[in-house]
C-alpha cells in the first residue's frame, strides 16, 4: 500500500510541469532523528514559490518527505496548515485580502529538528491604485486642527529659531497635551531662512532638519496627525520664496525652482518611512506684499501662473523621493490662501497617485474683528461688529468651496482661523460663539478648522495663544479651556438636536 501511495505521489508531480519541483535538503543528525533512518533530511515540494492575486485566496503545495516536519509562516496575513501522513502531505496556504497599494510577500518555512529544510515563497499582490478617500471621511479623521505658530517658523536676522520670537522649545507634553483637549490635527509650520546652504546642493542644516524630525515625532508619539511646510521663505516676497521676482524674471524663478527641488527633496527623503499621520503642504501664504491687492491684479495672471507651476514641482518632487511619499497626502495654497483667489487661479497639481491631493486655504474674516481687535462682536446679534463678514458670509464662501472641492472628493481645510485674545467676559462670549459657529459650520460643510496659535499669552492685537508651547498648559484657561471644547463639540458631536442653526440661536 505504501508502494502504491509513493507511485501515485510521483506520478502527480510528473504532471505538473508547471511546477517547480525542488528539493532542499540539510545534513541529519542520528541523535535528533526521531524516525530512526541516516543520512539526509530532504522535503520535495511541488512549488517553491506561490503568487496571488489581491483577493483572499487558497492554494496547496505537495510535500514528500519521510520525516515529520513542522511548518510556520512569516507573516500574519499568510496562514498554513498541513494534512497528510505517512510521506505524503499537502501543505496548505490561505492569505488574507491585500489592501494596501503595494504588493506583499511572506516565506512558508518546513523545518525539522528546528533546521529550515525547504520553503515556499509567497507573493501577493496589491491593489496597484489608491482607491479615492471621500472628503468627508477626511475631515472627520483630521478632526479640530492646531497650529504649532511662531515657533518652527520663527526667524530673526534672516536664519529660522524656534525661540527667537519669544515661545519656550515645544516639548512631548505640549502635543500629548493638545491630544488630550481633544485636538485631532497639528500644524506645524517650518522656516528654513538661513538653514540650508548654497547651490548647487542647498543643503538643510542637519541640527535643524533632525529638530523639525523630532516636533513631528511628538505629534506622531501623541497620536496626531501632522502637517509640516514651508512657511515664512515666501514672506511677501521678501526672502528667496519671490513670487514678485520670479513672475517678472525666468532666471529667478529657475533659482528659485532650483531651491524648492533642493529642500522638498530633502524634506521627502528625510519623513519618507513616515505613514499617513504626516501630511506635507508645499508653501504658506504666497503672495508679493499686497496679500492679494499687489501686482497679481495687473500682471496678467503671471504671479499666479508661477504659484501653480511651484505646488507642481512640489507634487513631482516628493512622489520621485518614494517610500511612503507616493501615498502621501500633499497639500497645495492658492494665492495668498485667500478663499476667491484659490478658487479662481489655483490649478491643481497633476499627480501620479490619484485621490491624495489637498486643497489649503486661511480663514480671518473678518480680520478688523479677528487679528486687529479692532472689534469686540460678531454675528448677528452683535452691537459692536465689522461690516460684511457675518455667518451668512461665512456660510457662502463654504458653500463654495465646497463646490469646487469637497463635492468632487478633494479635501480642503482653513490652515490658519483664528480670533485673538479678548478677556472681557461680554467679548469672550462673541469669541467663542466665533468659534463654535465657524466650525459647526465647517463640519456641515466638510472643511477641516485648524486653529492658529502663537503663544501669545496677552490679549489684542494679533495675541492669539491658546496653549503654553513649551508645557501644553492652557494660556487664560478661564477663557481658552472652555473655547477649545465648544470647538472639540461643533467638530465630534453628531447629535441630532445638535445643529447649525442651535448654535446660531445661541449667540451671546
Amino acid at each position: 500500500m505504501e508502494r502504491m501511495k509513493r507511485v501515485f505521489v510521483n506520478m502527480l508531480l510528473a504532471l505538473l510541469p508547471a511546477f517547480a519541483l525542488s528539493v532542499v535538503s540539510c545534513g541529519g543528525d542520528d541523535d535528533d532523528d526521531d524516525t530512526g533512518k541516516e543520512g539526509e533530511v530532504t522535503i520535495t515540494l511541488s512549488e517553491t514559490s506561490l503568487t496571488f492575486a489581491k483577493e483572499m485566496a487558497t492554494k496547496e503545495v505537495i510535500a514528500a518527505s519521510d520525516y515529520d516536519f513542522t511548518y510556520s509562516s512569516s507573516a500574519d496575513w499568510c496562514l498554513c496548515t498541513r494534512v497528510g501522513s505517512n510521506g505524503t502531505y499537502v501543505i496548505r496556504i490561505m492569505v488574507q485580502a491585500n489592501t494596501d497599494v503595494e504588493d506583499r510577500t511572506a516565506k512558508v518555512s518546513l523545518c525539522y529538528a528546528d533546521t529550515e529544510v525547504a520553503s515556499i515563497n509567497v507573493t501577493q499582490a496589491g491593489t496597484g491604485v489608491i482607491e479615492n478617500v471621500n472628503s468627508l471621511e477626511m475631515a472627520r479623521k483630521l478632526g479640530l486642527g492646531w497650529n504649532l505658530g511662531n515657533q518652527l517658523d520663527a526667524h530673526a536676522n534672516g536664519v529660522a529659531s524656534e525661540t527667537s520670537w519669544g515661545n519656550g522649545k515645544a516639548t512631548q507634553a505640549t502635543f500629548d497635551a493638545v491630544k488630550a483637549a481633544g485636538i485631532k490635527t497639528v500644524r506645524i509650520p517650518v522656516t528654513w531662512l538661513g538653514q540650508f546652504g548654497d547651490a548647487p546642493t542647498y543643503t538643510i542644516k542637519s541640527e535643524w532638519l533632525n529638530r523639525v524630525a523630532e516636533v513631528v515625532g511628538y505629534a506622531e508619539n501623541a497620536g496626531l496627525n501632522a502637517i509640516i511646510n514651508i512657511h515664512h521663505d515666501g514672506g511677501g516676497s521678501a526672502h528667496w520664496l519671490d513670487i514678485k521676482n520670479a513672475a517678472l524674471s525666468e532666471e529667478v524663478n529657475t533659482t528659485v525652482k532650483a531651491k524648492i527641488r533642493a529642500i522638498w527633496s530633502q524634506i521627502a527623503e528625510k519623513f519618507k518611512d513616515k505613514g499617513d499621520f504626516l501630511i506635507f503642504e508645499s508653501f504658506n501664504e504666497i503672495q508679493d506684499g499686497g496679500w492679494g491687492w499687489g501686482d497679481n491684479l495687473k500682471d496678467g495672471g503671471k504671479q499666479y501662473a508661477v504659484l501653480n507651476e511651484w505646488n507642481q514641482l512640489f507634487v513631482d518632487v516628493v512622489r520621485e523621493v518614494g517610500g511612503e511619499n507616493t501615498q502621501r497626502w500633499l497639500a497645495v495654497p492658492g494665492y495668498s490662501t485667500n478663499v476667491d483667489l484659490t478658487l479662481e487661479h489655483l490649478v491643481l497639481p497633476t499627480d501620479p497617485t490619484p485621490g491624495r491631493l489637498m486643497v489649503s486655504i486661511h480663514y480671518y474674516d473678518p480680520y478688523l474683528y479677528t487679528l486687529e481687535a479692532q472689534f469686540t462682536e460678531w454675528g448677528h446679534t452683535a452691537k459692536d461688529a465689522s461690516v460684511g463678514s457675518d455667518e451668512k458670509y461665512l456660510l457662502g464662501k463654504l458653500k463654495l468651496i465646497k463646490e469646487k472641492y469637497i463635492d468632487k472628493n478633494v479635501p480642503c481645510y482653513f490652515g490658519e482661523m483664528g480670533n485673538v485674545n479678548r478677556g472681557e467676559k461680554r467679548a469672550e462670549a462673541f469669541r467663542r460663539y466665533y468659534f463654535e459657529y465657524l466650525c459647526k459650520a465647517c463640519k456641515e460643510y466638510g472643511v477641516t478648522p485648524v486653529i492658529w496659535d502663537n503663544g501669545s499669552s496677552a490679549a489684542g492685537r494679533e495675541c492669539s495663544g491658546m496653549f503654553d508651547h513649551a508645557t501644553g498648559k492652557y494660556i487664560r484657561e478661564e477663557y481658552n479651556k472652555g473655547h477649545i471644547e465648544a470647538m472639540v463639540n461643533a467638530i465630534e458631536n453628531d447629535d441630532a438636536a445638535y445643529t447649525l442653526e442651535s448654535v446660531y440661536n445661541s449667540a451671546p
